[in-house]
């Protein structure tokens, strides 16, 4: 296959027929996927979906067990060093030394990448002001909340400048604040130019932060595109009728018109409520979780 950066140099991220089996459990299906440069993607899915397992492939930590993966035109196989150095990761479990600083920690990642000693300092020092760390360069890291070890894993994983920064559930755990303290951090890096793939369960995380969304189910990506495009692929409006048993039913109409007329041929016996579809009504349909 020719070089990907040669043939579309805006693609960062690009997989093919990606597949991974435990045994006789295939937790990873056949996925295709592709992300431009300078984007915000999710990864949208139940847990026990595939995310973790999919981004462990992309980011060179686990073989497929067939398919095939380029970061930035590299073969994640045959070019493993040269993809591996245009990737940050954060990973669920954060894998910072909590027994020293945190400027002890971010050096220790930076020249952990060939950095040197000056160029270390430099980088930390731009980066620790975008995540508010400057104050925080000389405690432990065992005295931080979680949302401060985010942070700090964050300017670990950026410290080399990587052209794409892989976030895996990075929001789970964290209280409202830090959550929305990282939301923060997430758009600034973005809008310095990294591209971010983020796997989330939370619809809406995913709705606030992406450009697109892939949404992956048992494995296998059932829908993909923006977050409108997603809600419109059943409908703009949604009707949801509920019977004296609380049995709820939920049928999509293209305008609120259609489905008020809709509406009008149950009145007395169901309770009726007509709203606009949302991403959580597409997602429930497509994973089974909406009658």
């Amino acid at each position: 296959m020719q070089d990907i950066k040669s043939l579309e140099p805006k693609v960062v991220i690009q997989c093919e027929g990606l597949c991974k089996d435990f045994g006789s459990f295939r937790a990873v299906d056949n996925v295709d996927l592709c992300i431009r440069k300078g984007e915000i993607f999710g990864f949208l899915g139940p847990n026990g979906a595939g995310k973790t397992t999919t981004v462990r492939m992309l980011t060179t930590m686990e073989r497929p067990s067939s398919g095939k993966v380029w970061i930035d035109g590299y073969d994640t196989d045959t070019q493993y060093l040269l993809a591996r150095r245009n990737l940050g990761i954060i990973q669920q479990q954060n894998s910072l030394d909590k027994d020293i600083s945190v400027r002890e920690n971010i050096m220790h990642h930076a020249l952990m990448q060939g950095m040197s000693l000056k160029d270390a300092r430099e980088e930390m020092k731009g980066l620790c002001a975008t995540m508010e760390l400057t104050d925080r360069m000389d405690d432990l890291v065992e005295n931080l909340s979680g949302g401060w070890k985010k942070r700090v894993s964050i300017v670990c994983s950026m410290i080399h400048h990587p052209d794409v920064l892989f976030l895996d559930e990075p929001t789970t755990g964290l209280d409202t604040q830090s959550r929305n303290l990282l939301w923060k951090m997430i758009r600034a890096l973005n809008r310095q130019g990294t591209t971010i793939f983020l796997t989330t369960h939370y619809i809406y995380e995913a709705e606030a932060l992406c450009d697109r969304i892939g949404m992956i189910d048992h494995g296998r990506i059932i829908a993909g595109g923006t977050p409108q495009e997603l809600i419109d692929m059943f409908g703009r409006v949604v009707m949801i009728r509920t019977d004296d048993y609380d049995d709820q039913t939920v049928t999509f109409f293209p305008d609120r018109k259609t489905a008020m007329a809709a509406a009008g041929e149950y009145a007395g016996g169901f309770n009726t409520v007509i709203r606009k579809a949302t991403l959580e009504d597409v997602y429930l349909r497509l994973t089974g979780g909406m009658s």
